[in-house]
């Protein structure tokens, strides 16, 4: 069945159930337009059904790679310490026998994504729909081409003036090092070829000569009770968990704790900061007050504190980025408004308040 007369009978189904949901519930939902059904027919198979035509070299996979994946990922693909690394652990004989050697090594360190992924399929329909973290399907056509064939070139599996295309594409999957990797002997799915073992989904529990059910307590020794302080006032307000008061004998009812204060609201310019970082996804690698990928925003406030040319420097780096002002992993540019990145530099300048 084509991939044109499957999307035409989806469309149909979709609009028969709307009518038919719309009779039932009047005047909620309707039927999807073929412009919002092909916004999600996105994905494209291993067959390489849904690929869009296009092209994209290594040399220019390695132009975008550096500019919008070596902040995460690394510069060669050895990522950092937030992610797991795509490029290592693969052969020429793994390419040549299309099963990667190291993974029944159990003495090598890691898995890398090409040590596991079986299709190239994979990885150019992750990219183009979830990369860069910090802006989701901002990659073009051939920019994701660009990246995956820059990536597989890292992996030694295509060569530095390799260019993948919707064309080449099954050139590229025939040097996938793990791609006779994937098995079907699991009867995870029906019909011919899927496998021949039975899965067990018996779970029967064993519901005679039981062990006894465990009892765990404990007790605090009068000479120990309050050594470490009060443990009444050190377990948070919520949940189950509840300290006893180790300033009264054993026994004593806890005494009811003291209301929480009312938090104090936000100023409006903090508040719009707030909404700014999270919107722009500025929290994917910064936290507020501890470092992430890259420093807290704290921190950075500390460093720039007293400093004439805050505001101005603050804005420039969250536009442009940059790296070695805080460690060896990139920050990318950015591609907010000047006044978003404006007023986020503002807040950070007066302290990155809460």
């Amino acid at each position: 069945m084509s991939k044109r007369l499957t999307l035409a009978l989806a469309l149909a189904t979709l609009s028969a159930a709307a009518v038919a949901q719309s009779s039932s519930y009047p005047g909620v939902g309707r039927p999807a337009t073929p412009k919002e059904v092909a916004a999600w027919d996105i994905d494209v198979r291993p067959d390489f059904k849904g690929l869009p035509k296009g092209s994209g070299s290594v040399a220019k996979g390695q132009d975008v790679w550096e500019a919008k994946c070596a902040s995460c990922h690394g510069v060669f693909g050895e990522a950092n310490e937030v992610f797991s690394p795509l490029v290592g652990g693969t052969t020429a004989d793994d390419v040549k026998t299309g099963r990667v050697a190291r993974l029944l090594d159990h003495s090598f360190p890691g898995r890398t994504t090409l040590m596991k992924v079986s299709t190239v399929s994979t990885l150019w329909d992750y990219i183009n729909r979830a990369m860069p973290w910090t802006a989701p399907k901002s990659l073009t056509t051939e920019e994701v081409y660009s990246v995956t064939a820059y990536m597989l070139n890292m992996g030694g599996i295509v060569p530095d003036n390799f260019v993948l295309s919707d064309k080449t594409m099954a050139e590229a999957q025939a040097r996938m090092p793990n791609r006779n990797g994937m098995t079907t002997d699991h009867a995870m799915w029906p019909g011919k070829g899927m496998g021949h073992n039975k899965p067990d989904v018996q779970a029967k529990a064993c519901m005679t000569n039981c062990a006894p059910e465990a009892k765990v307590g404990s007790f605090l020794p009068d000479f120990a009770r309050n050594n470490h302080g009060n443990l009444a006032e050190q377990n948070r307000m919520v949940g189950p968990q509840r300290g006893a008061d180790t300033t009264q004998p054993e026994g004593t009812a806890p005494a009811k704790a003291a209301p929480a204060a009312a938090p104090k609201a936000a100023d409006a310019g903090t508040a719009a900061a707030l909404a700014l970082i999270n919107k722009h996804t500025c929290v994917a690698c910064h936290g507020v007050e501890s470092k992430l990928v890259g420093p807290g925003f704290r921190e950075i406030s500390k460093k720039m504190a007293g400093k004439a040319d805050a505001l101005e420097y603050l804005t420039s780096k969250i536009k442009v980025g940059g790296v070695g002002v805080w460690g060896q992993i990139p920050m990318p540019a950015q591609t907010l408004s000047d006044a978003d990145a404006r007023a986020i530099a503002q807040w950070i300048a007066d302290g990155s308040k809460k």
